[in-house]
Order: C-alpha cells, then sequence, then structure tokens
C-alpha cells in the first residue's frame, strides 16, 4: 500500500478526531421520519459497514415504488477534516484477504455511519417509482431517518428465494419482510431486462474469495452470482442513475462512472469470430450482448473465462468530472447513459463527494465544488482505484501462491487474461488462480486457451509461473 502511495494506517489526528464524534443530531423539520418503514439490508455474510437499505411498497396498479436509503456518511466527516483529508488520500478501502483497511475509521463506518440493525440513522433516501415493465417512471430524492429492521445476507436469501432454503431468521422476525424481498426479487428482474434490452452486458467473471483457517490458506472459493446479489446490483444501479440525473436536473456538476467504448473492440471481433459468430467492424453492446447470452448458453462452464477476456479487452471504469448539461460519455458495459457511484460512502470517497452535492442540491444551495475541483478528485479517485485493485490482486495473488505451493509440476488448463510487452498472464480454471507464463508465450493474445506447467512460486510477492 505504500509503494502505491495509499495509507495503511489512520494517523494520530484522525483517532482522536473519530473519538470525539457523538451520534449525528435528530432530524430537523425537512428530514423525513421513516424508521417505521420494514427497511432490511442485504450484503456479506462478514459486511459490518452497511451503506445500503431498501424498502418497497406494494405494487399500486402498474407500478412498484422501490425507496433506497443510503448512509448520511457527510452528517460526521465534514470535508477537509483530518477524517475527510485520509479518505481523500486512499478514496477507497481496501479489502484483502488477511486484513481489511477502511478508507474511515471503524469507528465510524461499522458503527456511527454503518446503517446496523436495530439503529436509528440518518441518510439520503431515492424514492423510485418503477412500471412492471423495469422502466423507471419517476424518482425523487430527499433526507431521511431510517432504522435497518433485518440484517440479512446474500447467501441465505438466495437461497430462499430458489426455494432450496428457508426465510432467514431475521426476515422471519419482522413481519412482511418475505412479501418485500419477493417485491424487491420481481423489480429487480425487470430492471435487470430492461438495461439487458439496451445492450447491458451479461457477464460474470471469476471473484475468488480466500478462505483462511488458523493462518493458513486452505480455499479460494469463487463467489457466485445469484438472484439476491442481483437484487442490490440492480436496484443501486438504479439508484445510481436517478442520483446523477437528480444533480443534473438541479444543475449541479458531478463526478460520472464511465467506461468508454472498447479498445479493443477488434480483438472482441476476433474473439467473437472464433466462436462462430459476426459482430458489427465497431462498438455495439447490443450486438455483444446477444453474443454474450448466447455464448452462456452454449458453454456455461468456460463463460466466466470469456466474460475475462471481454472484460480485459473494454478498458477499465473510471471517474470523470462532468457539468450538469453535458453529454454523458456514458457506461458502456451497463448500458447506461447517467451514471454516478453514490451507494458506497462509507467505503469509496466519489460517493462521498457525491452524498455533498446531494445535499446541498435537496437544499436548493450552492454546488460544494466546482468543475475544476471534481475533476481533480476525479483523476485522483481513478488513480487511487487502480492502486488498491492492484494491492488486492497482489495479496490474493500471494494467497494462491500458497495454495499451489505444493502443487510444483502440475498442469493446468488456462486462459490468457494479459498479453502486452510486460509480460503475458493465464488463469487457471481450477482453482481459480492466475500466473505469469514465463516461457512459451509467443504468439499469445487475450482469450487464447493454453496447457501450462507450474514451475514457481514466491508467496511474498505473489508470483506464479507456469511455462507453456
Amino acid at each position: 500500500m505504500v509503494e502505491r502511495g495509499l495509507l495503511p494506517d489512520f494517523s494520530r489526528e484522525v483517532l482522536d478526531e473519530a473519538a470525539a464524534l457523538v451520534e449525528a443530531a435528530r432530524p430537523a423539520p425537512s428530514i423525513r421520519d421513516l424508521r417505521a418503514l420494514p427497511w432490511c439490508s442485504i450484503d456479506n455474510d462478514d459486511s459490518r459497514d452497511l451503506d445500503q437499505l431498501t424498502v418497497a411498497e406494494p405494487p399500486s396498479g402498474d407500478v412498484v415504488k422501490i425507496l433506497v436509503a443510503i448512509a448520511d456518511v457527510d452528517a460526521l466527516v465534514k470535508r477537509d477534516s483530518a477524517i475527510d483529508r485520509h479518505a481523500r488520500t486512499n478514496t477507497t478501502s481496501v479489502y484483502t484477504a488477511a486484513e481489511i483497511f477502511p478508507m474511515l475509521p471503524e469507528r465510524l463506518s461499522t458503527d456511527l455511519t454503518s446503517l446496523n440493525a436495530d439503529a436509528d440513522r440518518l441518510a439520503i433516501v431515492s424514492d423510485i417509482a418503477v412500471g412492471t415493465d423495469g422502466t423507471i417512471l419517476r424518482s425523487a430524492v430527499a433526507r431521511a431517518l431510517v432504522r435497518n429492521h433485518a440484517k440479512l445476507a446474500y447467501d441465505s436469501v438466495a437461497a430462499w428465494l430458489d426455494g432450496t432454503g428457508s426465510l432467514p431468521p431475521a426476515a422471519a422476525r419482522v413481519p412482511g419482510i418475505d412479501a418485500q424481498l419477493r417485491i424487491h426479487d420481481t423489480v429487480a428482474q425487470a430492471l435487470k431486462r430492461v438495461r439487458h434490452e439496451h445492450g447491458a452486458l451479461d457477464l460474470e467473471t471469476i471473484e475468488p474469495k480466500v478462505v483462511m483457517r488458523d493462518g493458513n490458506v486452505v480455499e479460494l472459493r469463487r463467489v457466485e452470482k445469484n438472484r439476491a446479489r442481483e437484487i442490490i446490483e440492480d436496484v443501486m444501479i438504479a439508484a445510481n442513475g436517478v442520483t446523477a440525473r437528480f444533480l443534473a436536473e438541479r444543475g449541479f456538476p458531478s463526478v460520472r462512472r464511465v467506461i468508454r467504448s472498447p479498445k479493443r473492440w477488434d480483438r472482441i471481433v476476433d474473439l467473437a469470430r472464433s466462436l462462430g459468430t459476426e459482430l458489427p467492424g465497431t462498438p455495439d453492446a447490443p450486438a455483444l450482448e446477444a453474443f454474450l447470452v448466447s455464448r452462456r448458453r452454449a458453454d456455461p462452464l468456460r463463460f466466466p473465462d470469456l466474460s475475462l477476456s471481454v472484460v480485459k479487452m473494454m478498458g477499465a471504469g473510471e471517474y470523470v468530472a462532468e457539468p450538469a448539461a453535458s453529454t454523458s460519455i456514458g457506461h458502456f458495459g451497463l448500458a447506461v447513459r447517467d451514471y454516478v457511484h453514490s451507494t458506497a460512502p462509507n467505503r469509496r470517497y466519489p460517493d462521498l463527494v457525491t452524498q455533498r452535492l446531494l445535499k446541498a442540491a435537496i437544499a436548493r444551495g450552492t454546488p460544494p465544488y466546482d468543475l475544476a475541483t471534481l475533476g481533480a478528485i476525479a483523476t485522483h479517485c481513478t488513480t487511487q482505484e487502480n492502486a488498491a485493485d492492484k494491492v488486492e490482486r497482489q495479496v490474493r495473488k500471494s494467497a494462491a501462491a500458497l495454495l499451489l505451493s505444493s502443487r510444483l509440476g502440475d498442469r493446468f488448463d488456462t486462459i490468457v487474461t494479459g498479453a502486452s510487452p510486460k509480460g503475458t498472464w493465464a488463469r487457471a480454471l481450477t482453482p481459480p488462480v492466475e500466473g505469469r507464463i514465463v516461457h512459451g508465450f509467443e504468439g499469445l493474445d487475450v482469450g487464447d486457451r493454453v496447457t501450462v506447467k507450474l514451475v514457481s512460486v514466491d508467496v511474498e510477492r505473489g508470483f506464479i509461473d507456469f511455462v507453456r
């Protein structure tokens, strides 16, 4: 982290400032009291920094209302405070297999600004009216006081929705939460269907979770998509779009999250052609999505590897400051034009900046940041996010090297995930680990499949070396 410009530790000034904080003030008359609504959170089993709550109203005709509450972190993290300066430096929490390095002190991120169960918290609430066809009909944004009545986890909610598990106890204790979850699922699937009709990409990359026991790496467990994860994913995409449009309507600039048209579209075309599909010569999201859907059906086992290849060729996301009146670059992968990051202010600095803009827009005040300042923040956040990704990836590779240290000489079926003058990398299918091809890499490109042999590992540096 230090080598990449990230701060692994909080200064004494930050810790003292956090220790002196007290819970945010009770709401003023302009802040709605929504604590009685049956809010719930759905997150990872071990998540303690809860940014989001959701609640749905029973359908009224062809309209369903979904409310999304985002923790009001700005209520306690004031701009240019010591805590804010640390957050502005790192811009993100760093999640490694060995340790979590939160963007905010835990007194905030897991307590005072976390939407914990049975705790009253200030929030920014997006009120979204969704048609049964998945179109967003209208929306509003306001400040509110909320209360999490059920802290739920992805896997147990998904098992219940799929009929393979019982209703989680935390949900069973709250009357009506079961119906809430059914409504959430229906709305999320409708929102997802509309996005995919517009060309949102049906990607499924491998995201291994390191399982440690007694200080040892015992498994790399693949995190599977499920219906509960899709609920949060699709509802939060909708909330981020609502936020972007609300700021634009109020004449405010914003920090947009964008993915430009793929830089290596020609290679995506070549990859599709090798699998029997012709794509247009220029970037075309709906055509790419149709190709991905067909490949998922034809070869579900290797679809994550194809997804990974496409992701590599599309290029990384970035933050960009945009004035209210501009035409947004948009997010190619999600097939949305208006998109900001606003739903995780406990762990991402762009979301906290967006929250400050939102609160000023709700109050019909002036923007707290000018466009030039937002531009500098956006550039820095992109840089630091990339740095954090590299740290997380390096620690994952160290964990993978530990796991493979007893398998020197073994052969693995792999897919090439990176090919440049800096080197050629490939990911094994089982276990899902990535290493460098140090010999026999000539002529390989992203998406190629190749059998390799493991020849060495360096745990401390996270190096895994293959030969063809």
